[in-house]
């Protein structure tokens, strides 16, 4: 009988989980449960970590409930999770505050110190290869030391989104390299904590003690606690995997596991990013010099408002999806002359943390719904193509653009990825690329512990399909056009920077 295996997803809106049959590669079912959000005005988003273990325990009670599951066929379980979240916990294992997210941006002042104290952002480059980004894990550990000192001093153990799933599925606390690399305390060529930014976080030492022990992307965590395997059904030797941030997952979720690939995110942020096998550190610290959770590197770039711009515009017009789609091709390219340059929540790349949105070139002509739905999702592409100029200048390549994420079921969002990068785009077949690739890294977990030879790629080939009629090729006459157009977003953001900055 088909051996089994779950991949989990735990984003920032909710957790989605697949369950892949390791013999026919199908998946035999999906299931989804929302997250709640703790935000403010003044850049604070956290959440609740027990919310997440609500949502998977609920997602994988749904997966092995249907017709086509005997739990007692699961193997492993492989996590992805939201990168650079700070989950304290006590001695005791137990949660000692909410997690704050990626996309906090409350920790900028910390951020600041932590690099001065480094001696400025050369030397933080040259100690890890990548800088402390308002979003990376380290700002929030020493925000919690200066405005929570009680706190900070029952902190025992720091772990990331997907390591927490991990030590309430195993009891054990490990990390991999892929989402460790973005904590800004880890040093990406050495793949090894960075003893130079911990004293720089807190010259006490007390930091080392805290970190989780480092594991190889190949191998498991542990084995799912006796509890939960008799609660789910399960065989008492379920592996799982080392697990990892949600973009390395989807990386190996799209089969971007080998050069010459690049995959991009249409969610609620976007990133963009390549495989490769040496480092590729940025000195000017736009792109993320990660490690992947493959064994290799992946070179990043985030932006952070890719649906945010979509979704606040339909809310405002008071759209359904399928009909901001139509409005927005009934725009035409350009938007009628409309530029939005959407740092709704900030902005990371180009950093700038506290930046807010600007809706330009407007007149008594142009200023039309159409053209403002338009203009989200070519704004938001515009960000995305940044991000592309930075991975070029660094010398990688896409031969073609694997898209993913929630604006990719928009063909037009994908034409205009198309047009706008200048590349073919493909559709994986699977949407739920991190839980896939989540799922896939099980499967080479547990057989990678069995002693069987087997590589990733060769899993990925085989599971990671695309759909044939959900690709884009770059239209020559709007590529140029929005050449010309992306001329003048990179003006107007050159023009508001000191407004922004």
């Amino acid at each position: 009988m088909s051996e089994l295996y779950i991949g989990i997803d735990s984003g920032t809106q909710g957790t989605k989980g697949v369950i892949l049959d390791g013999e026919s590669g199908d998946i035999l079912d999906e299931a989804y449960a929302p997250h709640g959000l703790l935000e403010d005005n003044a850049g604070m988003r956290e959440q609740h970590p027990s919310w997440w273990l609500t949502a998977c325990h609920a997602v994988i009670s749904r997966l092995i409930s249907g017709p086509r599951v005997d739990p007692s066929l699961v193997r492993g379980i492989g996590v992805s999770g939201q990168q650079h979240g700070f989950v304290p916990l006590d001695a005791a294992g137990e949660v000692i505050r909410p997690a704050k997210l990626w996309c906090d941006t409350a920790t900028t002042a910390q951020c600041a110190a932590i690099t001065e104290r480094m001696g400025g952002p050369e030397a933080v480059m040259n100690a890890i290869g990548n800088s402390v980004a308002a979003g990376f894990t380290a700002s929030k550990v020493v925000w919690l030391k200066d405005n929570e000192p009680e706190n900070y001093d029952r902190l025992a153990t720091i772990l990331l989104p997907h390591d927490y799933i991990n030590f309430w599925l195993t009891g054990e606390r490990r990390t991999e390299c892929g989402d460790a690399s973005g904590t800004a305390f880890f040093d990406v060529k050495r793949r090894a904590w960075s003893g130079e930014l911990l004293d720089a976080m807190d010259p006490s030492g007390k930091l080392t003690a805290c970190l989780p022990e480092l594991i190889e992307s190949d191998q498991p965590v542990g084995v799912v606690r006796p509890e939960l395997a008799g609660e789910f059904g399960f065989a008492d030797d379920v592996l799982v995997s080392s697990g990892g941030g949600d973009n390395m997952m989807a990386a190996i979720g799209t089969g971007n596991v080998v050069p010459g690939q690049v995959t991009a995110s249409l969610g609620t942020s976007g990133t963009i990013y390549a495989y490769s096998e040496t480092p590729v550190v940025d000195p000017r610290g736009e792109l993320a010099a990660f490690c992947s959770s493959s064994g290799g590197w992946l070179p990043l770039v985030c932006t952070m408002n890719v649906t945010v711009a979509t979704e606040l515009t339909r809310n405002l017009l008071e759209l359904s999806t399928s009909r901001l789609n139509e409005m927005a091709e009934s725009a035409g390219p350009g938007s009628g002359g409309l530029l939005l340059l959407p740092y709704f929540n900030g902005e990371r790349t180009p950093a700038l943390p506290g930046a807010t949105a600007s809706l330009h070139g407007m007149n008594s002509t142009n200023y039309t719904p159409q053209n403002m739905c338009r203009a989200a999702m070519e704004g938001a592409t515009f960000g995305l193509r940044y991000g592309m100029d930075v991975m070029q200048r660094l010398g990688l390549e896409p031969s073609e653009i694997r898209l993913v994420g929630g604006g990719a079921r928009s063909a037009l969002w994908r034409q205009i990825v198309a047009d706008i990068l200048g590349c073919p785009v493909l559709r994986p077949r699977v949407e739920e690329a991190g839980a896939l690739g989540a799922a896939i890294q099980a499967v080479w977990c547990v057989k990678t512990d069995r002693g069987e030879r087997v590589s990733l790629p060769e899993l990925a080939a085989r599971y990671v399909t695309m759909d044939l009629t959900g690709g884009a090729e770059p239209d020559s006459a709007r590529k140029g056009l929005y050449e010309d157009i992306y001329g003048r977003y990179l003006l107007l953001d050159k023009a508001l920077r000191s407004m922004n900055e």
